[in-house]
């Protein structure tokens, strides 16, 4: 019942975070508004592969970044990089699809080593650390698209580009 009332976001929010990928101009990948900002490549790689944390977090307890082997994704090829992400929609959506609500209600912890960051019912964490984490990179892309004079697409509205003058 949680994961059935979660699927129609699901849908509509990774519909959008497609949209904003195919936007990314592959001539930009090294820009980046700051010195400590991603760079667009790195950016729009990570938006891809937060959907993997459904995985993460409906199939684990803990992710401990002290022992967890992280590979970041970056955007090199956007044909490929969406061609991925619809494989990691797909499986993360059957993975969604098929957990209990026994299942989405254990608890999930974040940390380094000793070091607690927070511990959730897993269907928070999908909230927080999947969907509204997704959310954020997704708005600092749009900004990206925006600064190197790309109309970002549409989230949940006209876009300036779609308003009438």
């Amino acid at each position: 019942m949680i994961a059935e009332s979660m699927l129609p976001e699901f849908d509509q929010e990774f519909a959008t975070v497609r949209k904003f990928l195919e936007a990314v101009p592959e001539d930009k990948l090294d820009y980046k508004p700051h010195a400590k900002s991603m760079e667009m490549g790195r950016l729009a790689g990570h938006l891809a592969e937060i959907v993997n944390w459904i995985d993460t977090t409906v199939n684990t307890d803990v992710l401990d970044f002290a022992t967890f082997d992280y590979q970041p994704c970056v955007m090199t090829d956007r044909a490929e990089t969406l061609k991925q992400f619809d494989e990691w929609v797909a499986e993360g959506r059957k993975i969604l699809a098929g957990a209990s609500d026994a299942k989405l209600m254990e608890p999930w912890t974040m940390r380094t080593g000793e070091e607690v960051y927070f511990t959730l019912p897993k269907v928070a964490v999908i909230r927080s650390f999947v969907m509204n984490h997704m959310i954020h990179h997704r708005a600092q892309l749009g900004m990206y698209l925006r600064i190197v004079d790309v109309a970002p697409p549409s989230a949940y509205g006209p876009t300036a580009e779609e308003m009438p003058s």
